[in-house]
C-alpha cells in the first residue's frame, strides 16, 4: 500500500516561502525527499498492479523470492524465522504469509531435517511455476522502468540512495527530532 498520496507536489517557491516561517525547512532537502516518496509510491503502485494480476501481493512475491536460490536458480528451503529476518517483518506477519501462500499450494512446511521442533518452507512445483510466470514480466518492467537512466546514471542513482539508506539507519537520523 502506498504511504504517501501526494501527486501534485509543492513548487519550490512554496517551499522556500515556508522556509521564511519554518528555519529549520531547508528547500532543496524537502523537494528532494518528497520527489523521493512519490517516486517510491509511485513505483510500489505499479508493481503492486503486476503483482495483483498474478494473484500476488508485495509480500507473498517477497515469501517466493526469497525461497528462490538466485546463485542456483532452485528452491532453498528456510524457516519461518529467516523469512521473517530477511523480509524485515515480525514472525507473525511472515505466519500469515505462509499460511496464505500454503494455503494456495505455493509453499509447503515441513519439519526441519536436522532439528525437527523447526519446520521449513519450501517453494512447491507450482510456486515455482508461478515463479517462472511472473519473473520474465516483471524483469522486463523493471528494465522499462529504469530505461531513460543510462547505465553511469543508475550507477549514481544506486550510490546516491545508498546513501540515504545508510543516513536513515544512522540512530541519530533514525526518527524526527522532537522539540
Amino acid at each position: 500500500m502506498p504511504f504517501l498520496m501526494l501527486k501534485d507536489l509543492p513548487r519550490y517557491e512554496c517551499l522556500l516561502e515556508a522556509s521564511l516561517q519554518f528555519p529549520d525547512l531547508d528547500p532543496t532537502a524537502a523537494e528532494a525527499y518528497l520527489n523521493l516518496l512519490r517516486t517510491s509510491d509511485e513505483v510500489f503502485r505499479a508493481r503492486e498492479a503486476y503483482l495483483a494480476k498474478h494473484h500476488l501481493s508485495q509480500g507473498r512475491f517477497t515469501v517466493l523470492m526469497q525461497l528462490l536460490d538466485k546463485a542456483k536458480n532452485c528452491a532453498t528451503p528456510r524457516t519461518p524465522a529467516e523469512l521473517a529476518e530477511l523480509a524485515g517483518v515480525r514472525r507473525a506477519t511472515m505466519t500469515g504469509l505462509i499460511d496464505t501462500l500454503e494455503r494456495d499450494g505455493l509453499v509447503k512446511r515441513e519439519p526441519d531435517p536436522v532439528d525437527r521442533r523447526m519446520m521449513s518452507v519450501h517453494l512447491t512445483a507450482r510456486g515455482e511455476e508461478v515463479l517462472r510466470q511472473v519473473l520474465p514480466g516483471h524483469f522486463q518492467w523493471m528494465a522499462s522502468l529504469m530505461a531513460p537512466l543510462d547505465e553511469a546514471e543508475r550507477k549514481t542513482l544506486v550510490r546516491l540512495l545508498s546513501k540515504i539508506v545508510e543516513r536513515v539507519q544512522s540512530p541519530s537520523v533514525a526518527t524526527p527530532v522532537e522539540r
